[in-house]
């Protein structure tokens, strides 16, 4: 049964939020507990769509899975299903999830062999999946394609160390040819990796375990083999993509909020990058408090020159935040080019905030200018459709702000990584009703 919500515009919130633990770091460490026979405890899991649906796939591959609450877990995978994860029902379970590719790089280290349909997720471009397969090949995996059941089969007689050059910077990719690289035998060098909070938390885990890693949290890693890793216990980090939004909501929504415990000194640039929108915030202890402010503005660079917001792989700003900083742009006082250049479909909801009154002109697949109406004229509430978690939840603090009221369809990508995000901003204001 497919839900929308029903969102009534003009809230005004006040309270404090607490954030969800970090999707992106939960796919990787609830992957990584595939490395041991030991019991791994893992605390502040969010309760999302996309960790529900990796931690039922352990659970076909015969992890042991024993829920404390709904965000801690106990795992061991000490009595693993080999055959379950070429299975079709494995192979349809995979396919629902992109977070589902980071489990061949523990499968291949621990079992010698994977297999992986090709993952899903956000419609946001073209994600290949070369940087994983070209790090695995060169610590001594085979691959096959199989083009006709558009699925992946990995094996190995022994992982290897060697040099890595990573040929793009990415997180999972890093991830992955670190999970397969702690037991593979020899010395690894792993240069161009990312270094974002996530990776630091994986590693750091890892080592916790008895992994040998060092250069964590630089481009450049350096992985001593072991033979086995033991259990451990490990806690997520806040999720810094929900800390953002919330900073976002407040300025669109011109409302007090205090953001709590959101661990300040993980979250790079990105607070800074908002207070160059005008947005005001105070940091008191490990919170983010947000005042009531009625307009704030864009700045300009030193010479004068429109602003421009980029992406780029930490410690630049996180690209899973533009959308956010796209939409509380259309309120500012001022003009700002958003410039996404790691993804080439994540600008194309800008057509719904078009539709709502707001100013934009989307030059091309990776750039958006936007014209700031300093709250002149209020977005409008209109019927919409939500094409990725990001944009969703960025459409949805554009309704919440908007005149009148405002139906978005396909929330189920939403809850993919927002947990219960209704119920929390209903509980300090906002009226969202969820609807079958």
């Amino acid at each position: 049964m497919s839900e929308y919500f029903r969102v009534h515009g003009n809230a005004t919130l006040k309270g404090e939020l607490t954030p969800q633990g970090a999707k992106n770091e939960s796919l990787q460490i609830v992957s990584a507990v595939l490395l041991t026979k030991e019991k791994m405890i893992i605390d502040n899991l969010p309760d999302i769509v996309d960790v529900r649906k990796l931690i039922n796939l352990l659970k076909g591959l015969g992890v042991k899975v024993d829920k404390h609450s709904p965000h801690k877990y106990t795992f061991q995978a000490d009595d693993i299903d080999l055959d379950y994860f070429s299975s079709k029902q494995y192979l349809e379970d995979a396919k629902k999830i992109r977070g589902s590719v980071m489990l061949i790089g523990p499968l291949l280290s621990r079992f010698g062999k994977a297999f992986l349909p090709k993952p899903g997720g956000d419609k946001i471009g073209r994600r290949r999946l070369d940087t994983h397969l070209n790090g695995l090949k060169l610590l001594g995996s085979d691959f096959q394609y199989n083009e006709e059941k558009d699925q992946f089969y990995l094996g190995t007689e022994g992982l290897k160390g060697c040099y890595i050059h990573m040929d793009e910077i990415s997180v999972t990719g890093t991830a992955n040819v670190v999970m397969a690289a702690v037991m593979a035998e020899g010395q690894t060098t792993i240069y161009n990796a990312a270094c974002e909070p996530y990776l630091q938390q994986l590693c750091s885990m890892l080592v916790s375990m008895g992994a040998k890693i060092s250069g964590i949290g630089s481009n450049l890693l350096r992985i001593e083999g072991v033979s086995s890793l033991s259990g451990t216990e490990h806690r997520i980090l806040p999720d810094m993509i929900e800390i953002g939004s919330f900073i976002g909501l407040a300025a669109m929504t011109q409302s007090e909020i205090r953001i709590k415990d959101v661990q300040l000194s993980k979250l790079g640039n990105i607070p800074a990058t908002f207070q160059k929108l005008g947005i005001q915030m105070s940091f008191e202890g490990d919170d983010i408090f947000i005042p009531q402010q009625d307009l704030y503005e864009i700045q300009t660079f030193i010479d004068g020159s429109i602003l421009t917001v980029y992406d780029a792989p930490w410690p630049g700003f996180t690209p899973d935040l533009l959308s956010i900083l796209l939409v509380v742009a259309t309120q500012a006082k001022g003009s700002v080019l958003i410039h996404q250049k790691m993804f080439e479909s994540r600008l194309f909801f800008v057509d719904k905030l078009i539709d709502m009154g707001a100013q934009i002109i989307l030059c091309d697949p990776h750039r958006a200018t936007v014209i700031g109406l300093a709250r002149q004229s209020p977005l409008r509430g209109i019927t919409m459709s939500s094409p990725d978690i990001r944009a969703g939840v960025s459409l949805l603090i554009a309704a919440l702000s908007a005149k009148g009221e405002s139906i978005i369809h396909n929330i189920n990508q939403i809850d993919r990584g927002y947990q219960n995000i209704d119920t929390r901003l209903n509980a300090i204001g906002a009226n969202i009703e969820r609807m079958s």
